[in-house]
Formats: C-alpha cells, sequence, structure tokens
C-alpha cells in the first residue's frame, strides 16, 4: 500500500514528535515502507548545528538510530531556507515530490482559533499533494 514514507524533522522539537515518529516506524515495519527523514534548514549558525553540513550530519544520524527493520536504508534529506517557518510548506511539498513519497506522516498540534487564520501545515500539505497525510496529534492529559 505504501512504499516511500516522508517525515518531517525538527531536531530541536524532537520531544514533540516521538508520537509521530513511533507511528511512521510502524507504517515503515507493516508496510515495508522506506523512510525519508526531511529537515530543514537556515546557512546560519543554530542551537542545532553551526553550519548546514553539520545539520546534515545530525540529521543523518538521528535517521539511522530511529528508523526501524523494515528492509531499507533510512535516508535523510536537508532543505535549506532564509526562513523555515515561512518556507516549510512549500518546501515539504518539493520533498514529496523529490523523494517520490506516497505518504506523510508528521506531528500537529491540537486544533486552535488561530487556524482559521494560519492553517495548519499537515492541512495545507494535504491540501496541494496527492500523497496521504497522516497527521498525529500529541497526547492530550486527561482533565
Amino acid at each position: 500500500m505504501f512504499s516511500k514514507i516522508l517525515v518531517p524533522v525538527d531536531l530541536a522539537h524532537l520531544g514533540a514528535l516521538e508520537k509521530a515518529l513511533t507511528v511512521a516506524a510502524d507504517l515503515s515495519r507493516h508496510f515495508g515502507a522506506a523512510l525519508c527523514y526531511v529537515g530543514v534548514t537556515t546557512s546560519q549558525p543554530n542551537e542545532i548545528a553551526p553550519t548546514p553540513e553539520v545539520y546534515e550530519r545530525k540529521l543523518k544520524a538521528f535517521a539511522h538510530e530511529h528508523a526501524p527493520d523494515s528492509g531499507h536504508e533510512p535516508t535523510a534529506c536537508v532543505y535549506h531556507s532564509a526562513d523555515p517557518v515561512a518556507d516549510l510548506d512549500d518546501i515539504l511539498l518539493r520533498a514529496i515530490d523529490d523523494v517520490g513519497a506516497d505518504i506523510v506522516v508528521m506531528a500537529t498540534h491540537l486544533p486552535t482559533h488561530l487556524d482559521a487564520i494560519m492553517p495548519a501545515n499537515g492541512a495545507v500539505i494535504a491540501k496541494h499533494t496527492a500523497a496521504s497525510v497522516f497527521l498525529v496529534r500529541p497526547d492530550v492529559p486527561n482533565e
């Protein structure tokens, strides 16, 4: 059913991605699908890496540490942007085409009133790609 899973990864917020990473790994094992982890960085030094080359090494190391044994070598693709937040949707749409992903597994936030003004990344991706999009919500504590 699925052969290539694209997983957007923000190395600065791995804790918030844990559930989505687990879902992607489970789907990869179940379908024997290859995983491609995608990261976006700037050319400027940041808290994760002083250069884009170091960022790419870190993303590749992350991919090999977190990918399940699905019979495929995980890949990591790094895209560069002057403003990753503003460019994220366009970059992810390009990445889907570049890697030939047929499903995107990505973390999302709980809906808020601000979504009416600024749609969530997952909603934009789902609207503009033929790939399936699996949005993984964070766990919500019981009230």
